[in-house]
């Protein structure tokens, strides 16, 4: 049987995972009977953010933990990842995939990942396995696999892509690029997508065609 590791990153579009995103991520999966096992990084956030001010807060926390709030507590460290045991990895969107799985929110093109994230990543390629990712997560899979991959519309955001080594395709909120070669499928969600409707149809989109990748 399937079953697909959903890679988070704290919890809040401004400083962890994009909730609508993760959640219609295990929605998604589980209407197409996939199981499925939440990871984060064992570490602080880059920061924390005030979800109803915008302010940035004088506290620290922890991704993983943040994490566990939308997984329901079934989330484990990315050090207990073993890429024997899924048949593909998706990661949602949100800041934190910017600032906590890696620092493109703050060098953008020079930005680096998180060295688990890219083990994983790489892991994952070299099993000949798929992977996914939604709304800002794709500048990962474009700088470290040189994938194929969509974050929308947005020329900076897609500029940034190409000058980090990846590539860059236009895409609509409900439409998917799936990079065969490198058996990545990406889609905008809330790069693009103005309500919770439109990210749901892209994240179905994008979740049958991983599953339609895996072996």
């Amino acid at each position: 049987m399937k079953k697909i590791a959903v890679i988070l990153s704290g919890c809040g579009v401004y400083d962890g995972s994009e909730i609508h995103e993760a959640t219609l991520t295990l929605y998604a999966l589980s209407k197409n009977q996939i199981d499925y096992q939440c990871f984060a990084p064992d570490k602080n956030q880059m920061h924390v953010i005030n979800h109803l001010t915008g302010e940035e807060q004088n506290e620290e926390r922890n991704v993983l933990v943040e994490s566990a709030r939308i997984a329901r507590g079934n989330v484990k460290p990315l050090s207990e990842f073993n890429v024997n045991d899924y048949s593909a990895v998706i990661l949602p969107g949100g800041f934190g995939a910017a600032k906590n799985l890696s620092s493109f929110a703050v060098e953008g093109e020079n930005f680096s990942v998180d060295p688990e994230i890219e083990k994983l990543i790489t892991d994952v390629h070299a099993a000949g396995k798929p992977i996914g990712a939604l709304c800002i997560a794709p500048v990962i899979l474009g700088k470290v696999l040189g994938a194929k991959v969509t974050i929308g519309k947005d020329e900076g955001t897609a500029q940034a892509i190409i000058n980090s080594g990846g590539q860059h395709i236009n895409k609509e909120y409900n439409e998917v690029v799936v990079d065969e070669d490198n058996l990545v499928v990406t889609t905008p969600c809330y790069m693009l997508a103005e309500n919770i409707y439109q990210v749901g149809v892209g994240v179905e989109a994008a979740v049958q065609a991983l599953i339609g990748l895996c072996k």
